[in-house]
C-alpha cells in the first residue's frame, strides 16, 4: 500500500521523510591490495617490542658499527691472503703480463681485492644485522616474505658472480685482446686489469637482484606479473642501457651478454610474480 491510500490523519501525523541510503564508493584497486583484510592486531606483529626514538637509534647504531667490524676482520682476513686471491683473479687473462706502472701500485690494488672479498664474505652477517633490526616491526605475513627473499637474494648474488666470472669476462677478454693483436702487444696495468674484473663481477651480481625485487613488489599487490609482462619493451630498452652503464669495458659482447642475463632474469621474475600473486591471499 502506497503513501497515497494511508493519507496523514490527526491520528496517524507525517513523519519525518526518509534519508536516502549512501552511496559506497569502493577504494582504488591498489589501495585495496594493499589494505589487509581484517584489522591488525597485537597478534599480527609478534616480535614488537616499544622503544623510543633514541633506543631505536641507538639499537642502529650498535648493529651497522658490528656490520663494519665484521667487514673489516673479513677483509683483514683476505688481505692476508690477498696473493692467492689476484692469482685467482688473473686465470682469464691467460698469456697477458701485468706490469706495476707505479710505485705502490700493488699495495693499493691488495687493499681493493681485499675489500672486494671482505664485503662479499661478510655480507650474510649485514644482513642478519639488517633483519635483526626490522623484523620487530613486521607482520606475520611479511616475516614470511623474509626468508624466501635473504635466500633468493643470497643465491642469485652468488649466481651472478660466478656468471659473471665464468661468462662475461672471459668474453670480454677474448674480445678485448683479439682486436688489435696484431698491432699492439696486450701488457696491462694489473690496477686497471683488477678494477675491469671487480666492477663488472660485483655489477651483475647486482643486476642478478632483479628477480627477488619483483617477487616482493608482486607479494606485497604493488605491481602484477600482467603488469609487468605487458613492460617487456622498456625493459629490453632498460636492460641494454644497464648492459651498456653496468660493464666497465665498451665493448659490444660483455654489453650483449648482461643486456640478454637481465631480459631473461626479468622473465623469471614475472613468473615468480605470477606465483606470489597467486598464492597472495585475496583481500575483502
Amino acid at each position: 500500500m502506497s503513501d497515497t491510500d494511508n493519507p496523514p490523519t490527526p491520528e496517524n501525523p507525517p513523519g519525518p521523510p526518509s534519508a536516502p541510503a549512501p552511496i559506497r564508493i569502493p577504494p582504488p584497486a591498489a589501495e585495496q591490495a594493499l589494505q589487509p583484510a581484517e584489522p591488525l592486531g597485537p597478534d599480527d606483529f609478534p616480535g614488537e617490542v616499544e622503544m623510543s626514538l633514541v633506543e631505536h637509534l641507538e639499537e642502529l647504531r650498535g648493529r651497522v658499527l658490528r656490520s663494519l667490524l665484521a667487514v673489516v676482520l673479513a677483509a683483514a682476513g683476505c688481505l692476508a691472503l690477498v696473493r692467492p686471491l689476484v692469482r685467482l683473479l688473473e686465470v682469464p687473462a691467460h698469456g697477458i703480463r701485468f706490469l706495476q706502472l707505479a710505485p705502490g701500485e700493488f699495495l693499493f690494488v691488495s687493499l681493493k681485492v681485499a675489500g672486494y672479498a671482505g664485503l662479499s664474505l661478510a655480507l650474510p652477517w649485514v644482513l642478519y644485522e639488517s633483519l635483526a633490526f626490522v623484523l620487530p616491526g613486521l607482520t606475520r605475513r611479511e616475516r614470511r616474505l623474509v626468508a624466501p627473499a635473504v635466500a633468493g637474494s643470497a643465491v642469485l648474488f652468488a649466481a651472478g658472480l660466478a656468471f659473471a666470472w665464468w661468462a662475461l669476462v672471459p668474453a670480454a677478454l677474448r674480445f678485448l685482446v683479439s682486436y688489435g693483436a696484431d698491432v699492439v702487444e696486450p701488457l696491462w696495468s694489473i690496477e686497471r686489469y683488477l678494477d675491469f674484473v671487480l666492477l663488472l663481477m660485483v655489477a651483475t651480481a647486482l643486476a642478478f637482484q632483479l628477480p627477488v625485487l619483483q617477487l616482493l613488489l608482486a607479494a606485497l599487490g604493488v605491481v602484477s606479473a600482467p603488469t609487468m609482462l605487458r613492460a617487456w619493451r622498456w625493459v629490453v630498452l632498460v636492460a641494454a642501457l644497464a648492459g651498456a652503464v653496468l660493464t666497465p669495458s665498451t665493448d659490444p659482447v660483455t654489453m650483449l651478454l648482461l643486456t640478454g642475463a637481465i631480459t631473461a632474469l626479468y622473465l623469471v621474475g614475472v613468473a615468480l610474480a605470477a606465483l606470489a600473486g597467486g598464492l597472495r591471499p585475496a583481500q575483502a
